[in-house]
């Protein structure tokens, strides 16, 4: 991704090589922060409080994760189960992406095949780097085939703007570099299309805000609306097309992503609006027949009773209701199969009952 004129990824391994850096996304978009995180316990911490976020970002993050735990168990006498340990550690931080737990088998199964502990964490930063490069080239083929329905849209608008509206953050922040639901977006820009993002804020935590920044950094038109104005723009013609990411997708095609995203759906549904999601292979639950069975993450009320933003050069974080108000905060609702148009994959666009003939059935 473009920031300040310079190409970054949301996740890298550092000069000396025994620690990872990120850009931590609390911070932003008043401050562009880059923390280095030295060990697994403070990759697991980051995970969890959100210095990181988004379901692909998270699976890379969990790689380097198990790589920092190599570092760190190297003169332990019991490596092998200190390594299985902190990966129950990292697992344990965010219930909802299924990149967590697959990034995570994927690095274990890689280290069992080797034997010394020297092989161990050659192979940990071995894989750890494939999947954040495999991530990167995953949403570069998502955005060249959902880029298609953008351009086929705006065909039929005679070369009008294209509207399309996204929800909370699928962009290159949440993802190692591009972004799931903004690869198309950003596709369609640099193929000059004439685009307009309607960009939603997505309380809690705002995380439409990251979207914003992103998308004015690579100057790609957009504008921020609050989460309940979509089903307006949809009635009033003003909608051309909705795309989002995912958190999980089960195997009929139901999907988890960031909460609200059910109502985006059944408003584009209402309003002939197709209706897509952007879905990396990584991001599949083959282990889940239906949507009921997903874990949805309950977060700290706080996030609901407050609210972040800028004053005098400050970030400060400001309450919002009464002392002793209580609050529920789930982090995700899901989507059911049937109000989606189309899942566009690193491998083309398919039907969600389609999933399993289209990829195969994969491991988790």
């Amino acid at each position: 991704m473009i920031i300040n004129g310079k190409n970054y990824r949301t996740i890298w391994l550092a000069d000396d090589k025994k620690s990872i850096e990120i850009i931590d996304q609390r911070f932003l978009p008043f401050e562009f922060v880059i923390e280095k995180i030295n060990n697994v316990e403070e990759m697991a911490a980051a995970i969890k409080e959100m210095h990181l976020r988004g379901a692909p970002l998270i699976g890379a993050a969990a790689g380097y994760g198990i790589y920092l735990a190599c570092i760190n168990g190297k003169d332990k006498k019991d490596f092998d189960d200190y390594i299985i340990n902190m990966a129950k550690l990292l697992e344990s931080t965010r219930p909802t992406a299924i990149n967590l737990k697959w990034g995570l088998n994927r690095m274990l199964n890689e280290i069992k095949k080797t034997k010394t502990i020297d092989e161990k964490i050659e192979t940990a930063l071995k894989t750890a780097i494939i999947i954040a490069d495999e991530d990167v080239e995953i949403n570069r083929n998502i955005g060249l085939n959902g880029v298609k329905l953008i351009e086929n849209i705006a065909k039929n608008k005679n070369g009008k703007t294209v509207e399309i509206l996204t929800h909370c953050n699928a962009g290159a922040l949440a993802t190692v570099d591009i972004g799931t639901a903004t690869a198309s977006i950003y596709e369609a820009f640099n193929r000059k299309i004439d685009i307009h993002v309607w960009v939603e804020e997505t309380r809690p935590r705002n995380q439409g805000k990251l979207t914003a920044w992103e998308l004015q950094q690579a100057q790609v038109p957009n504008t921020v609306i609050c989460d309940n104005t979509g089903g307006h723009l949809m009635q009033t013609g003003k909608v051309d097309i909705v795309i989002v990411g995912t958190d999980r997708t089960t195997s009929n095609g139901d999907v988890a992503n960031k909460i609200g995203t059910y109502q985006k759906a059944l408003a584009a549904a209402d309003n002939n609006i197709p209706f897509y999601v952007a879905l990396p292979s990584p991001t599949i639950d083959w282990t889940l027949i239906s949507g009921k069975q997903i874990p949805i993450e309950e977060r700290t009320e706080d996030e609901v009773l407050y609210i972040e933003g800028y004053l005098n050069k400050k970030v400060e974080n400001v309450r919002l209701f009464a002392e002793k108000t209580k609050a529920l905060n789930y982090g995700f609702d899901v989507t059911p199969a049937r109000l989606i148009t189309g899942l566009i994959t690193e491998k083309g666009i398919c039907k969600p009952h389609e999933l399993e003939k289209f990829f195969g059935k994969m491991s988790v």
